[in-house]
């Protein structure tokens, strides 16, 4: 199963930590995984690229546990209002949409926040 664990500070989305194989299917045909690891890139490429905002991240090759924080999502790191909204809108999606997954996937994908 693949823990899923949202960071906030003061209501304000800013990061996340993916934990555990899914289980879905086998290594190498695990839709639900790939689906994960797409998503993530996608979020690490448009914070750095598209926002043009450094995102702090690991990949554990072996685990696959994944840390990502995005220190411009939060106020004391960005001033620009708009840049801050759009990453932590962007997190906060990724938060959504995982929900939405556990709906089907709930044996192999669990989803939660932690304020800080």
């Amino acid at each position: 199963m693949t823990k899923v664990t949202f960071y906030k500070r003061d209501g304000i989305y800013y990061g996340f930590r993916e934990t555990g194989h899914t289980g879905f299917g086998t290594e190498g045909d695990d839709l639900l995984c790939s689906a994960l690891s797409a998503m993530t890139m996608l979020i690490i490429n448009t914070v750095e690229i598209s926002y043009a905002s450094n995102v702090d991240y690991t990949i554990d090759e072996e685990t696959a546990d994944i840390e990502l924080k995005v220190m411009s999502a939060l106020p004391e790191f960005e001033e620009d209002d708009r840049k801050r909204y759009a990453i932590s809108g962007l997190l906060q999606g990724y938060f959504f949409q995982l929900n939405d997954l556990t709906e089907d996937y709930y044996d192999y994908l669990t989803v939660e926040e932690v304020e800080e």
